[in-house]
């Protein structure tokens, strides 16, 4: 990448000009676009163009230093010195089915450490937890820094969304990325995740780098080259983190869709839910506690986990997240309090055997299409939509045996779902062999 010299004066055209050329942006120009489009001067179609050079061109390690920490900086940085505990953070590069932050965040905080968690919606085929919080009746995620660090005394985390006062700046890039095909940029998710991270304050970070066909970066390699570059952003700003690599080739559970995939965080954390999931979800927190010094090493520190989802107390911090942030508690021992879809409708094996594969990014866009997920920044979300799936890889069917049941607005819906989901089902006489869920831990 050519170095660039500063160009006199402003030229928003100028600079995605450069940029699209593979100019390296001289210091101060990366700075000057992204607070222009904060403040308006720079329009979204102009921004639309940045993001795409950057998707196509990517940005030098100096040039994602400075796109980070003005995204940081376009906000408030939290300080939670008087919270006792070490402040803890995770982060997921998105995939179908996960719902592990709403595991992990009561496991975690159920063993001592404190996490005060900025979370995003849904983008692209994947979901997000603020859209599965807001399927809880009354639950807010419109949090100060305040609000955050009274729910990490009395609760131990906080599920917040951004704020006008919190990197503001990603708040608004992460919407226009969602529309505009930049998705799948590494320095553009780099920076908006470490943004993040760096501005909550934290002790520690685990990354949960997802891989596959439902993965944002179905490439391991690319996957792997993400992992990297966030790390490589922690330890420019001066943050403990480490990165798990692991696979999203089928969904992840067995529920898809906002509501649905509250009520299977509740049977994880109840001791009923699917063994992915919790996989998944004692893999992250096991670093986390190792990372901080509240574990000596990995066995160690899933006994703790276990423990307090045995004896009911990481249920219990689920509970009391609720209440603590405006919900109705009586979700946990009712999940049929959630929103529910009016109509359903089954999707049949059109032959016996062996579910072979499930192509979890397809299943996430069948979602979207129910209304579970967006195709444009401003789309309301239906809640209620979504599947749940009956069989996943390894297992065995019958011929007209029931593979998934679909939650839609309408029976027509319903209808036309189940057959679309019945077809992304690959059966064959032989199961593959799965690989392990967690493929890779990365060390900053």
């Amino acid at each position: 990448m050519a170095e660039g010299q500063p160009v006199r004066g402003f030229s928003a055209p100028r600079l995605i000009e450069r940029k699209r050329d593979g100019v390296e942006l001289a210091p101060g120009e990366i700075e000057a676009f992204l607070s222009r489009f904060l403040t308006g001067e720079v329009p979204d179609y102009q921004m639309a163009a940045m993001l795409m050079a950057v998707f196509f061109r990517g940005l030098s390690p100096n040039e994602l230093e400075r796109w980070t920490l003005a995204l940081v900086q376009s906000g408030e940085r939290w300080d939670f010195r008087r919270v006792t505990g070490p402040k803890v953070g995770k982060h997921s590069t998105g995939g179908v089915g996960d719902k592990v932050t709403l595991v992990l965040a009561p496991l975690v905080a159920a063993v001592g450490l404190k996490m005060p968690k900025v979370s995003g919606r849904g983008l692209g085929h994947t979901g997000g937890t603020l859209d599965k919080l807001a399927s809880i009746p009354g639950f807010r995620t419109d949090l100060d820094r305040a609000a955050v660090e009274r729910l990490l005394n009395d609760v131990g985390y906080a599920l917040a969304g951004q704020s006008d006062s919190f990197v503001p700046l990603d708040r608004d890039l992460y919407a226009l990325r969602d529309v505009t095909g930049t998705v799948e940029s590494l320095p553009l998710v780099a920076a908006s995740v470490m943004s993040k991270k760096i501005a909550e304050g934290l002790d520690a970070v685990v990354l949960d780098v997802k891989t596959g066909a439902g993965a944002l970066l179905s490439d391991p390699e690319r996957a792997e080259a993400l992992a990297r570059a966030m790390l490589g952003l922690a330890g420019r700003f001066g943050l403990r983190a480490e990165a798990l690599m692991t696979r999203m080739d089928e969904p992840l559970g067995r529920a898809v869709g906002n509501a649905l995939e509250v009520r299977e965080a509740i049977e994880t954390l109840a001791g009923r839910g699917p063994a992915d999931v919790l996989e998944v979800a004692m893999a992250l927190g096991s670093s986390l506690l190792v990372q901080t010094g509240a574990a000596p090493d990995d066995d160690a520190a899933r006994a703790r986990l276990r423990w307090v989802l045995e004896d009911g107390s990481a249920l219990e911090r689920f509970r009391l997240s609720v209440a603590g942030q405006g919900g109705d508690p009586a979700v946990v021992d009712d999940p049929g309090r959630l929103p529910r879809a009016p109509a359903s409708a089954e999707a049949r094996a059109p032959r016996a055997g062996r579910v072979r594969g499930l192509d979890a990014r397809e299943v996430g866009r069948l979602v979207v299409a129910l209304g579970g997920g967006r195709l444009r920044k401003t789309d309301a979300i239906d809640p209620s939509v979504g599947v749940v799936l009956e069989q996943k890889v390894g297992d065995e069917v019958e011929t007209g045996g029931r593979l998934a049941t679909v939650h839609a607005a309408t029976p027509e819906a319903a209808l036309g779902a189940a057959q679309r989901l019945a077809e992304l089902y690959d059966i064959g006489p032989e199961p593959l062999k799965r690989p392990p869920l967690v493929l890779k831990r990365i060390t900053g």
